[in-house]
């Protein structure tokens, strides 16, 4: 059937047919958009979708991947239930990854406080009253020891959700590992290590861009010959979209950082594909279930298109967007919060549908505290049950072939190339951020979803529509403010056992590399093994590199 014949009928449907229903039953407004403003027909058919099944779906596994990036999907294995956790001091922590992997979490993903992650000791003046209480405070190999004892790193994958100092985590972790006997190559895991999207949307940056991205590099250099199953990267578009962005924002935005890592890469003399399978990315699963589906689908087909026909890419593997997902922390309420468990399942299956890797779900009582081990639980068993009982797992790509869904996958894949064109003509990633365009962008943005929810047009339930008169009948953990006072004293007698003077020739060391073109990563890593601690080799690199002061205007 042609499509003139489609719409032809559609016509007279519309005309004989759905006339006379809305003339009874007016539609609830007058004009359907997505979060990122796509229109919304009514049906869909298909005279909506223009797609060559070959070279724009093709097979789960093959080019352009936008069926899935392996051949059997969940059939084969479920993606990784990595909930994302830290708190407190390491013991704490450690404890809380015994109770997830005995719950049935199959990796782990490390929170790090606010000062660990700008690169601040917790016993340092600026850490005051922040010591673990948004992740675990790390500011040592002595705590990263503790953090892991117990667990053999040969025998689980490991994210760390660090990026300014990923160097020294990353460097800290390998250091634990070699302790336990672990040789480093058989180490799996990813280091977060997207410093663009900080200056962007997070801002916990230290260094100004150049250097940062030095290190971003050095450590993919570092990895392809030390770490070969480690993930440099992970390119985040979850900050971008709780930052405000639309899901086309969060695609274009996440994709054109990610342009700009790889010709870094390539502009420090890398091969594209020594570096490329190690790619990963980080996106967040939001409410409108079909539009988060198509997204997904259309930021795998974006990247393969990028990095064979861009970059040139030839293992197929560098063409693969491989994806963690976390649902939308910026959609959980404060009010009637049991109704968050609702809005964690329906993002969680919009990340399943759409072919994640590894997920990461919510806690119910995450707007109002760090969540407990209840809450936990009741988030990890929403993976679980959605992998064991629901059988959305049983099939590749269940929702390929809807209309809706292969035209919404094309519009976004569009609508984000039209933004990284955009870009591109700015002269990259960088020069956007610097002039301020990605981030008014996002900001606009967020404005209008927050004044359609001011003004009703966006329901919230329990926000603005169907509220009641409540009182918080939920048990909230809360970390001990003592934690800042006992992690400056274990920092103390660290300082008086450990060998200074094997302290001070390593961050010499560093700091003459820092001031050359040496490769940071053995150096960080020598220094590390010495017990010189997170603030002492951030500081040598502070005092080389200097610390970012954004000037931009938006």
């Amino acid at each position: 059937m042609s499509d003139e014949l489609i719409r032809r009928l559609k016509e007279e449907w519309e005309a004989k047919t759905l006339q006379s229903t809305l003339r009874k039953f007016p539609e609830r407004q007058t004009e359907f958009r997505t979060e990122s403003g796509i229109p919304i027909e009514r049906i869909y058919t298909p005279a909506d979708v223009r797609t060559d099944y070959v070279q724009d779906l093709g097979f789960p596994g093959q080019y352009p991947f936008t069926r899935g990036v392996q051949p059997t999907m969940y059939r084969g294995r479920f993606w990784t239930m990595r909930q994302y956790a830290g708190f407190g001091t390491a013991e704490e922590t450690n404890a809380r990854y015994r109770y997830l992997l005995q719950q049935g979490q199959t990796g782990l993903s490390v929170a790090f406080d606010l000062p660990t992650q700008i690169g601040y000791d917790s016993d340092d003046p600026l850490a005051a009253g922040e010591v673990g209480k948004v992740g675990v405070a790390i500011s040592s190999l002595e705590d990263m020891e503790r953090l892991f004892d117990g667990i053999p790193l040969d025998q689980v994958s490991t994210s760390m959700t660090i990026n300014a100092p990923a160097t020294v985590l990353l460097a800290m972790y390998i250091a634990v590992a070699k302790k336990q006997g672990v040789d480093p190559h058989v180490l799996q895991g990813t280091v977060q290590n997207d410093i663009l999207k900080e200056y962007i949307a997070r801002g916990t940056y230290i260094f100004p861009p150049e250097p940062s991205m030095r290190l971003v590099t050095d450590l993919f250099r570092y990895c392809h010959a030390h770490l070969p199953r480690w993930n440099t990267i992970s390119i985040s578009g979850y900050h971008i979209r709780e930052a405000g962005s639309t899901a086309v924002q969060e695609v274009a935005f996440t994709l054109a950082n990610a342009i700009a890592y790889v010709q870094a890469a390539l502009d420090a003399g890398l091969a594209v594909d020594d570096f490329g399978p190690r790619l990963s990315f980080f996106f967040n699963a939001h409410n409108n279930l079909l539009e988060e589906v198509a997204k997904f689908r259309a930021a795998r087909r974006l990247w393969a298109r990028i990095m064979r026909e861009r970059f040139g890419a030839q293992d197929p593997r560098s063409w693969m967007l491989r994806f963690h997902t976390q649902t939308a922390g910026s959609m959980l309420t404060a009010q009637q919060p049991e109704n968050n468990v609702v809005r964690v399942t329906l993002q969680a299956l919009a990340a399943v549908l759409g072919g994640t890797q590894s997920l990461h779900t919510n806690s119910r009582d995450e707007a109002l505290s760090l969540p407990t081990e209840e809450s936990v639980q009741i988030a990890l068993r929403t993976q679980q049950i959605l992998a064991y009982e629901s059988g959305v797992a049983d099939s590749i790509d269940p929702l390929a072939g809807s209309y809706l869904i292969e035209a919404w996958t094309n519009e976004i894949e569009k609508r984000a190339q039209e933004y990284i064109d955009k870009i591109d003509a700015m002269g990259g990633a960088l020069r956007a951020i610097e002039q301020g365009f990605i981030q008014r962008e996002i900001l606009e943005s967020a404005y209008r979803w927050q004044m359609a929810v001011d003004h009703g047009d966006k329901i919230i339930v329990g926000v603005n529509r169907f509220q009641v008169e409540e009182t918080l009948t939920l048990d909230l953990l809360r970390v001990d403010p003592r934690i800042g006072e006992q992690q400056a004293a274990r920092l103390k007698a660290l300082r008086e056992r450990r060998d200074t003077e094997a302290v001070s020739a390593a961050l010499d060391r560093l700091k003459a590399g820092a001031k050359g073109r040496d490769n940071l990563m053995p150096l960080i890593l020598d220094a590390v093994e010495k017990y010189a601690t997170l603030g002492e080799i951030c500081n040598v690199l502070r005092s080389v590199f200097g610390e970012y002061q954004p000037t931009t205007m938006f």
